[in-house]
């Protein structure tokens, strides 16, 4: 049971072509806004740390990050309107709250995410990172720029997300990884760390990240009870295209290390690539963490700019604020060449914030507003799912406040 009402105008309706685009440009939007340069960074140095029996983290992981996803985007495209919209209506300045938080972190990881784009140019071209990271920014500033800038947004993330894809396949295959031994530690570990399940979790559906599909969702007007299907598939296809990401770098960097090679660089994903696949190794890892930090500012200029519009807001504006948004993320870069590590502390203190903090409000809306759902019943077991989800959330959210807590003490 999916909990739909049997009432009229909840008869599924026929996807589009243009529709069907721009679900599939959602689901990679949110994947791929979640596989940025810290992404890469934290796969590879946990698969050192853990070896083998880092699969079993990312299996819960991938598991909990479902549970999150399959909930707000449920309420969210329902509803049709957007996570601080909701959290108004449940509780007023609660949604601006929410917004102030994902607008805040999002533009200091911004910066983080355009030095990432200037890093992969130069492990591709060997251009000066600065440079990389300013024609990067240029580029995401045209896809906004574009006429039909929604429809360049969808086919950029799809097809950078896919170029990933095939290439950390490559990589893994040719790195030759112990695939039994890490598909037995999948299930049954040798060490479990849930420092390193927590961190993982935050890092792909804490922040932005949360809402970037969704909300992007929103825009393609796939929405309301009768396409309840449609909002469940996409979602959790997304967080599988995250998942697949994750594995096929984990595989890679398992595959270098388990042949005896000790990493031990400030680059070490490079260093693996460069280990398994020799020069052209070094200029696909450019390739992909080019793609990857693109694709974050993409996502993180896009969702943080959703946050302080209305759903009435036109198109054309909010994609003149989105570029306004990245103008100011380049010039902070270009002056600083990155985000100033105590910004980031206090932005990733602000990302283990919004989850607890914007998934409460979407459940509030589940369990008890189901005017704002349009008379549809939500079903049970998933809000069970996403209340114990939340108890997690607020362990990240703790978490996250030992990092002011440095903050303050450094």
């Amino acid at each position: 049971m999916d909990g739909t009402m049997a009432t009229p105008g909840t008869k599924p309706k026929m996807i589009t072509p243009s529709k069907r685009t721009a679900l599939l440009g959602a689901m990679f939007l949110m994947a791929t806004s979640a596989i940025g340069p810290g992404f890469i960074t934290q796969t590879t140095v946990f698969t050192v740390q853990l070896g083998a029996a880092f699969a079993f983290a990312i299996l819960v992981s991938i598991l909990v990050d479902i549970a999150v996803q399959l909930n707000v985007w449920r309420v969210v495209g329902v509803s049709g309107l957007r996570a601080q919209e909701l959290g108004n209506k449940v509780l007023p300045g609660a949604g601006w709250f929410l917004a102030i938080l994902v607008f805040a972190g999002g533009m200091v990881f911004n910066i983080g995410n355009i030095a990432g784009t200037g890093l992969g140019i130069n492990a591709m071209l060997g251009l000066d990172p600065k440079i990389g990271g300013l024609l990067s920014a240029a580029v995401a500033i045209l896809i906004f720029l574009s006429k039909r800038a929604g429809m360049a947004l969808d086919r950029i993330v799809v097809l950078l997300g896919a170029i990933m894809i095939l290439l950390m396949l490559y990589v893994a295959i040719v790195a030759a990884p112990p695939v039994g031994e890490a598909l037995k530690n999948t299930v049954l570990p040798d060490k479990i760390d849930f420092l390193i399940i927590t961190t993982l979790i935050g890092g792909t559906v804490g922040g932005y990240i949360t809402y970037a599909g969704a909300h992007r969702m929103l825009d393609s007007g796939a929405t309301g009870v009768a396409h309840v299907k449609d909002i469940t598939r996409i979602s959790v296809l997304g967080v599988i295209v995250t998942g697949i990401m994750r594995v096929l770098l984990f595989l890679a960097i398992f595959g270098v290390v388990a042949g005896g090679v000790t990493l031990t660089s400030s680059n070490m994903a490079a260093e693996a690539f460069g280990a398994a696949a020799g020069e052209i190794g070094m200029r696909m890892f450019g390739v992909v963490l080019w793609a990857a930090s693109l694709t974050s500012v993409v996502g993180a200029s896009f969702t943080s700019v959703s946050f302080i519009t209305k759903s009435t807001t036109s198109e054309r504006k909010r994609n003149l604020l989105t570029v306004a948004f990245i103008v100011v993320c380049s010039i902070a870069y270009g002056l600083i060449g990155q985000a100033p590590q105590k910004l980031l502390i206090f932005a990733g203190a602000f990302n283990g914030l919004i989850l607890p903090v914007g998934f409460a409000l979407l459940l509030w809306v589940a369990w008890r507003r189901r005017d704002l759902l349009h008379g549809y019943v939500y079903p049970k077991w998933l809000l069970i799912v996403g209340a114990a989800t939340w108890l997690l959330t607020l362990f990240l959210g703790w978490q996250s406040l030992s990092g002011l807590a440095r903050l303050w003490t450094s």
